[in-house]
């Protein structure tokens, strides 16, 4: 199937959004720029000239001084204006129908039929090419004109898409393909890979259904995508407010909000509303002493409607009649056939595994609360832990680095991320001024990332600084996807087609030959990655000084720089594959992989660049003794989300409530709450159901591949290209179980069956990187 339209982002806590794919016009970096490959060492090297200069480019920014012509969104010379747009969406509608029109003839050619892989891929990027640049304008413009026009073109050729994921004919030109073994034969390993990527995908669309099963398969997809968005919108409404009476704040510790909440109830002779989520909720879960003003908080916090629950059990109930349409036993099996995973039930041994692995610590961690709460009351020894304790006895704190650390401007943290992948990986990011009328808002910066062997790998557009109606958290948007294009044959496409059809559609054909560029010495032309990075970050309220992170921010920059990475140097022939374009379960290892690096004192060396010896002391990172806790009870949700997308679900009797409450007494630590109904805020049921393990499964496999590879000697070239050869420049073109049992050299791991899932669940989960210490 054609790369659905979707929320394309990569975002934490788990970030599996569907990749975008977009383009750019640049020329080649001068072969000047392009240094011999380094001797494999792990010495830190000064910060080079580029490097430095990322400092300047980032926390003084100067207005471009040299003359440039003026161009268009991302450097789309028609890109000027949202008419622009719009007339590019249809041109590139007709080009993509000619296209279609095509490969459905590619039976009557033996010639055209070994060319339907790579005119399926083809048809997928110039459609995502435009979409998924839409969905970008759509969420970052500033402009309401370019939104609108990026909402029209995105629900347009949406549409068209979402035809031709139930189009009957291509599934069987490419079933005619599969079938034949000397088409089969002259694919390579990467074609034949996209080609069952396709085929999967189709299938999973019911596109092999009956015509009524076929019509009762989009009718509920249509109910499922209401209903999902019905669900997320109600995770977020508000929750009753909790009545707290002056009595029970007695002894709050917070001397400033505490005081001041003491006073309004003590002057208004009222009860207090508290509202769950407030600033005042918070302080009153961290600093009151006694259980009741927490336990009627967390009551409020996490009660719901029966509308509510309805919502999302009429979802899980319409996941689980899709999957049965297809012949799946339920939504999980027909979710997981193309994961790691490839079935629930590995996903439950991976899950009872890292349960087994993480309960003792957790429940270690649990009896030193108890202990607290004892000596607090004054209670016969270890009393139970309830769900409203935990803040109050293990409050949390915000993350800070494992050494002391000076400040660290956005351009230093820029600065060493560039140092840290030139010694791993000889890239380096490279300042480049935007031409003007390529970028959508002044803050926007844009990096080349150069390879020292290859030379321009792609771009990255850092949109990082936060404004009004930007879109809050981060995110990683891939515009657009590498792949091959020398071997496009695009005269095919328009072959048969009349003047007015190749007029039409020359805008299409000019916007994407701006895309390609010939690779040096390789005889090959390739189509680029470009790729945006949305934060929000804030400026600092003493005008033109440099943004200064606090380290939570360091560890999401550095989060979203490994996806970036990938994008880069997953340079595949086939943009299905290529860069993120992987397995959900496998897509976070280089994110989750980067954030590791800030464990290493030689690493956050790399911040100082003039490599004073000052910044490397000892570690002063000492472990979290709830975090244990907190790991415990994203195993419990996996679980739940497995739970809710099993056959279960469709039984008459399911009860959302009820089946979190079985699982809270069976196999949680602390204590299910009666009354208490949480799943109707589990937003990721939506986005990821039955995937909601992914991100405990890459982070388990991130802390192997650190712990073996490179905690001893986290600069080694020798292991970053070991990283960069086995995983990062694959995409999703290779088999994921294969690359890992590689890098690690685990043959074992190398069939992903149920073994190999329960090894990488017995594996410690270590990527609590720069948390506080001790409580």
């Amino acid at each position: 199937m054609l790369a659905k339209a979707a929320k394309h982002a990569f975002s934490r806590p788990i970030s599996l959004r569907a990749p975008l794919r977009a383009c750019v016009t640049t020329e080649l970096r001068s072969s000047k720029t392009i240094r011999s490959r380094s001797a494999t060492t792990s010495t830190i090297q000064p910060a080079s000239v580029d490097d430095t200069n990322l400092i300047a480019f980032f926390d003084h920014p100067q207005t471009l001084q040299k003359a440039t012509s003026p161009t268009g969104i991302f450097g789309h010379r028609i890109l000027t204006t949202p008419a622009a747009f719009n007339a590019l969406a249809d041109s590139t509608l007709r080009r993509a129908q000619l296209l279609t029109e095509r490969i459905l003839r590619a039976r009557e050619s033996r010639d055209e039929l070994f060319k339907v892989v790579k005119n399926l891929d083809r048809l997928s990027d110039m459609l995502c090419g435009v979409i998924d640049l839409a969905e970008l304008l759509r969420n970052a413009h500033p402009d309401p004109a370019w939104v609108q026009s990026a909402d029209e073109v995105y629900e347009k050729l949406c549409e068209f898409m979402n035809v031709l994921n139930t189009n009957v004919g291509l599934y069987e030109v490419l079933g005619a393909v599969l079938s034949d073994q000397e088409v089969v034969k002259s694919l390579s390993p990467e074609a034949y890979q996209t080609a069952l990527i396709f085929w999967r995908d189709f299938e999973k669309s019911g596109i092999h259904l009956p015509p009524a099963q076929r019509e009762r398969f989009v009718s509920l997809s249509t109910e499922i995508l209401v209903l999902g968005r019905q669900f997320l919108n109600e995770t977020t409404a508000p929750r009753p407010p909790a009545r707290i009476k002056y009595s029970e704040l007695h002894g709050v510790q917070d001397l400033g909000m505490g005081a001041r909440l003491r006073l309004q109830a003590q002057v208004t002779k009222r009860d207090l509303l508290v509202y769950p989520g407030s600033l005042q909720a918070q302080m009153i879960m961290r600093s009151a002493p006694a259980e009741e003003p927490r336990r009627k908080i967390y009551m409020a916090a996490n009660s719901s409607t029966p509308e509510q629950i309805q919502t999302l059990e009429r979802l899980l109930r319409a996941r689980g009649e899709l999957a049965r349409l297809v012949g799946k036993e339920s939504y999980a099996h027909m979710t997981l056939s193309d994961k790691m995973a490839k079935s629930p039930e590995n996903v439950q041994h991976f899950l009872d595994a890292l349960m087994a692995r993480t309960r003792p610590y957790a429940r270690r961690a649990l009896r030193t609360l108890s202990m607290r709460k004892q000596a607090h009351h004054r209670t016969p020894p270890f009393p139970i832990i309830q769900a409203w304790d935990r803040d109050y006895y293990c409050p949390p704190e915000p993350p800070a680095p494992p050494i002391p650390l000076p400040p660290l401007t956005l351009g230093t943290v820029f600065m060493a991320l560039s140092r840290l992948f030139q010694a791993l990986y000889g890239v380096s990011l490279r300042l480049s001024e935007p031409r003007p009328g390529e970028i959508w808002h002044t803050d926007v910066r844009k990096l080349e990332v150069v390879d020292e062997q290859l030379g321009l790998l792609g771009w990255i557009y850092a949109d990082l600084v936060a404004r009004a109606g930007k879109p809050g958290g981060a995110a990683h948007y891939t515009v657009r996807c590498s792949r091959r294009t020398d071997d496009d044959d695009e005269e095919g496409d328009i072959r048969t087609a009349d003047e007015h059809d190749k007029s039409i559609t020359q805008l299409s054909r000019d916007f994407d030959a701006e895309c390609s560029i010939s690779l040096p010495g390789q005889g090959m032309t390739y189509q680029l990655p470009v790729v945006v990075l949305l934060c929000e970050f804030v400026h600092p309220a003493v005008a033109k000084l440099p943004i200064t992170l606090e380290w939570h921010e360091v560890l999401t920059l550095f989060h979203e720089m490994g996806h970036a990475l990938h994008s880069m140097i997953g340079r595949t022939e086939y943009q299905n594959v290529s860069g993120t374009r992987c397995a959900t379960d496998f897509v976070e290892l280089p994110s989750i992989l980067m954030e590791h690096f800030l464990n290493s004192a030689t690493v956050l060396a790399l911040f100082d660049q003039v490599g004073s010896s000052a910044i490397r002391q000892n570690s002063r990172h000492h472990e979290d003794p709830c975090r244990s806790i907190d790991t415990h009870t994203q195993i419990l949700l996996a679980m739940l989300d497995q739970m809710y997308h099993s056959p279960a679900a469709s039984s008459p009797e399911f009860d959302s409530t009820a089946m979190l409450a079985t699982l809270y007494e069976s196999r949680g630590l602390i204590p299910y709450v009666p009354g208490t109904s949480w799943q109707t805020q589990f937003g990721h049921l939506f986005g990821y159901g039955a995937t909601y393990y992914s991100y405990l499964f890459d982070r388990a496999i991130a802390s192997r591949v650190w712990r073996k590879l490179f905690s001893n000697d986290p600069l080694s070239r020798a292991t970053g290209e070991r990283l960069k050869g086995e995983v990062l420049k694959h995409g999703g073109s290779k088999d994921p179980w294969a690359m890992v049992g590689t890098l690690l050299d685990s043959p074992k791991l190398m069939d992903g069956d149920t073994e190999a899932m329960s090894e990488v669940g017995r594996w410690r989960v270590e990527d609590e990187v720069g948390m506080p210490g001790i409580h």
